[in-house]
């Protein structure tokens, strides 16, 4: 292993954070160079219905996009193939009573934030490396209808109608920069792989540290391939385990230049040290892409809760 990669290993746990939605981790790589893929998160899937209560994210991929200006502003690393693409996030989160008006002393805010995220793909197939950067704009607050889209499904679905939305953290910028890396340490006759990950996260939103790894197990390739001809029908299922270092959490302290916000958890309550574990299950062919993931996650404030959630992405290559 090189000195920089080995430097990257050892440097990027002390800045990093794990992002509710991750769609460049090598696990859920696609072998094409143009593809879409849309992505559900919801916490009924775990039963529950609160913390990460709902996220999404519309992603989209192709050579076109390399002249995206916002590009220039990514590492270029040499001797590596990149993939750029263009996607839309959003994410939800409410306390465990979200159907009383009052504020939820002790219990997380109420919080949404929408964003439209630039991000390129970079791998080198024969030193099994990864580097995946985005760059992410958008609002955090009432701009980013949270409240519109969990009030219009639970009333649909016939759940109670969560009101305590007027509580929510107010409108402020996100701009965030993210940065991961990933190795692979060992691939046995493409039944089996592990891989190292870490990723750095800084900005308005979250600024925040992890480190974990990946495994996967059933029939693989290598996730450092673009060629079509190599793509073949694929199953397998994987676990990530992570800890997190967490720095600052505007879904949880507020904007990081409006104060105005009803209710925040402030920075001593929040827990600086999290766990958190995703697992799964992927089917690929050819042109499709299937998932159903889970996620488990320490409480990430002292007077909160462990969390759960889970979600599905379906996609297509072109």
């Amino acid at each position: 292993m090189r000195i920089k990669t080995v430097i990257l290993l050892v440097l990027l746990p002390l800045i990093l954070w794990p992002q509710k939605i991750d769609q460049t981790v090598s696990f859920r790589s696609i072998g094409s160079d143009s593809y879409f893929r849309f992505h559900y998160d919801n916490d009924y899937f775990a039963a529950t219905d609160e913390n990460y209560t709902q996220g999404y994210n519309f992603e989209f991929v192709s050579p076109s996009l390399e002249k995206n200006p916002v590009n220039t502003l990514f590492l270029q690393p040499k001797n590596m193939v990149t993939k750029y693409g263009l996607s839309i996030e959003h994410i939800g989160f409410t306390p465990n009573n979200y159907e009383l008006e009052e504020i939820q002393f002790g219990d997380r805010p109420f919080a949404a934030a929408i964003m439209l995220k630039s991000f390129a793909i970079a791998f080198n197939k024969e030193k099994q490396t990864r580097l995946s950067q985005s760059l992410s704009l958008g609002i955090i607050g009432p701009g980013a209808f949270g409240k519109e889209m969990q009030v219009g499904i639970h009333e649909a679905t016939g759940n109670k109608t969560p009101i305590g939305w007027d509580n929510q953290i107010k409108n402020d910028v996100v701009l965030n920069y993210r940065i991961a890396f990933e190795k692979q340490l060992y691939q046995y006759n493409n039944l089996i792989a592990i891989n190292a990950n870490s990723a750095l996260q800084l900005g308005t939103l979250f600024t925040n540290a992890s480190i974990g790894s990946n495994i996967t197990i059933g029939k693989l390739n290598t996730a450092f391939i673009t060629s079509k001809s190599e793509r073949k029908f694929q199953v397998y299922a994987y676990g990530q385990p992570q800890i997190n270092i967490i720095g600052y959490d505007a879904s949880l302290q507020g904007g990081l230049f409006n104060k105005e916000s009803p209710y925040t958890i402030s920075s001593d309550s929040l827990e600086r040290f999290t766990a958190q574990f995703n697992y799964g299950l992927i089917i690929k062919t050819k042109t499709l892409y299937f998932e159903y993931t889970r996620s488990d996650i320490t409480r990430e404030f002292k007077t909160g809760s462990s969390a759960k959630w889970g979600g599905i992405r379906i996609g297509f290559t072109f």
